[in-house]
């Protein structure tokens, strides 16, 4: 019975598949209509859809204090990682590696 879903399913995969294969040149050509009278009207300006900023009362900021970062003085020791962390846990995986291979 696994068999049979498992067909099931590939089948349904390659149907979607085929679908979204040529559904897409549809898609695109219905997306390139609508770009065309976006374009045509002026819908892609970047400030189409919000109010100019003196309407909405936003005032600009002109002069920004710096902002001053303090020094780090101390010394910095480099550290390094272990590079096997559990040596015991890979002792225990390449004796058993050793035990498989003899026999």
């Amino acid at each position: 019975m696994l068999r049979l879903t498992q067909i099931i399913r590939n089948l349904f995969l390659r149907i979607e598949g085929l679908f979204g294969v040529l559904f897409q040149s549809f898609a695109n050509s219905v997306g390139n209509i609508f770009g065309f009278f976006a374009k045509l009207f002026g819908f892609t300006r970047p400030g189409y859809f919000l109010e100019s900023d003196e309407v909405q009362g936003i005032k600009q900021v002109s002069a920004k204090q710096p902002i001053e970062k303090a020094q780090d003085n101390s010394v910095k020791i480099p550290t390094t990682n272990r590079r096997r962390p559990n040596a015991k846990l890979d002792d225990y995986y390449l004796n058993m590696a050793r035990d498989m291979k003899k026999n």
